[in-house]
């Protein structure tokens, strides 16, 4: 089931990064006491009552000669379009603002629910505030305190009050559903259409033409699979993905429904800082993960240049170094009958089960081989290992006391187990819990 879509917008400079950390529980935005400040649109995952959806904070929307007022202006948009639940905040300190007005305006156009918070109310003695605001037709304002976390529950409870069940098709557990992400223009959908073998993805040369995710059900040597790519035009008088950044919630939507996700790289430009971010949300949320080079026929090649690509994209991307990476040209289709295999393996492996006697023999060859660390003198201690889950393979392991499983110990543990178990292509995940 795809995750809601939360987005806070409003003018520059009333709280939103503040109330936006507040909901994630992290800090993540950029929080500065400067109109503007916000830049790029963030993305995060959020909990309210068992209700989990994403998070978008945003740019604010401004009349006037602010910094980036129309890349702010772009993202405020842009978010608005892709939310399901948009929260509308404002600044109980300086009341209804003309810069407000036109917010509310855009939000009328949206169509979509708008629950309507009054942010800076930091005591009961303000909420006579909020009563300005009744005047913007949102219904009622609810008076929050983004610095002191004040009111959140309430706005938050109106929020998921308008989270629909969206009906997804249902596909059979032998289906591997896989989708392509990374920044426009470095060939997803001619990839798509080299695998299907016609073209049902408009492909442009423009970055930005892809706007919403259709599904493509296909079939080789006996396995069926399904591509869950990002097709169609954009909407015309909107300006989608004109740099990088626009590319990521997308993904997210993309990513939460697949098993298998495929990176793709642009072997023409190479690898930017925006192919990290997007494959760290593929790796974060548990997915199997493929590194395609995608343009290969447009790279200057000898002996040594595949070698070359290789030890760059491990030195960039540390984090995935159990993902498979395969070079080909969508275009020519060059080394595209290498993907598929690739994909099945990758499938494969997120959802292998361990026996847990098998388990246990490898945890204690690797105990007796690198012997647990210690802290202040007492020594972790490990009793049992069993899996509790696949997609992502999930392994608890009970220990005396799990703050004495630090991370380069719980790495060297990973290590081991994938070397007895293979696990290419897939994330797995080690929990450590106390023995009750």
């Amino acid at each position: 089931m795809t995750k809601p879509v939360v987005a806070i917008v409003g003018r520059p400079n009333v709280g939103k990064s503040t109330i936006f950390n507040r909901i994630v529980g992290e800090r993540i935005s950029i929080v500065e006491d400067v109109p503007g400040v916000t830049r790029d649109r963030i993305y995060s995952s959020a909990e309210w009552l068992t209700h989990e959806f994403n998070m978008i904070d945003t740019g604010g929307i401004e009349i006037g000669d602010e910094p980036f007022l129309d890349q702010i202006r772009q993202q405020a948009e842009i978010a608005i379009d892709e939310a399901d639940v948009i929260i509308f905040l404002a600044n109980g300190r300086e009341g209804v603002t003309a810069a407000d007005e036109v917010v509310a305006k855009i939000l009328y156009r949206s169509s979509k629910p708008v629950v309507l918070g009054v942010n800076k109310v930091d005591n009961p003695e303000m909420r006579e505030l909020v009563y300005d605001f009744y005047s913007l037709g949102f219904g009622e304002p609810y008076p929050i305190s983004g610095s002191h976390g004040l009111g959140l529950g309430d706005l938050l409870d109106d929020v998921v009050k308008h989270f629909k069940q969206e009906e997804e098709e249902d596909y059979d557990d032998e289906v591997i559903k896989f989708s392509l992400i990374g920044r426009p223009n470095v060939g997803k959908s001619s990839l798509v259409n080299a695998l299907l073998g016609e073209d049902r993805v408009i492909v442009s040369n423009m970055a930005g033409t892809t706007r919403d995710a259709v599904d493509s059900s296909y079939s080789y040597d006996g396995q069926d699979y399904v591509i869950i790519d990002t097709a169609g035009m954009r909407k015309k008088g909107k300006v989608y993905e004109t740099t990088e950044k626009y590319s990521v919630l997308r993904a997210l939507r993309a990513i939460e429904r697949s098993d298998v996700v495929l990176v793709v790289i642009d072997g023409d430009e190479g690898i930017i800082e925006q192919d990290k971010k997007i494959a760290g949300y593929a790796h974060d949320a548990g997915r199997a993960v493929i590194i395609v080079v995608n343009k290969w026929d447009a790279v200057e090649k000898d002996e040594k240049t595949m070698n070359k690509w290789e030890k760059n994209i491990r030195d960039h991307f540390q984090f995935l170094d159990y993902a498979p990476i395969v070079f080909l040209s969508a275009l020519t289709k060059k080394r595209i009958h290498t993907l598929l295999p690739m994909i099945n393996v990758a499938s494969e492996n997120h959802s292998m089960r361990v026996q847990s006697s098998v388990l246990n023999e490898v945890v204690m060859d690797a105990v007796a081989m690198n012997p647990t660390p210690t802290d202040n003198g007492k020594r972790l201690r490990i009793y049992y290992a069993t899996q509790v889950a696949v997609k992502p393979p999930t392994f608890v392991v009970f220990v005396n006391d799990p703050e004495l499983m630090h991370f380069s110990y719980e790495r060297f543990l990973e290590n081991r187990i994938r070397d007895a178990f293979g696990f290419e292509g897939t994330p797995i995940r080690i929990i450590a819990r106390a023995r009750k």
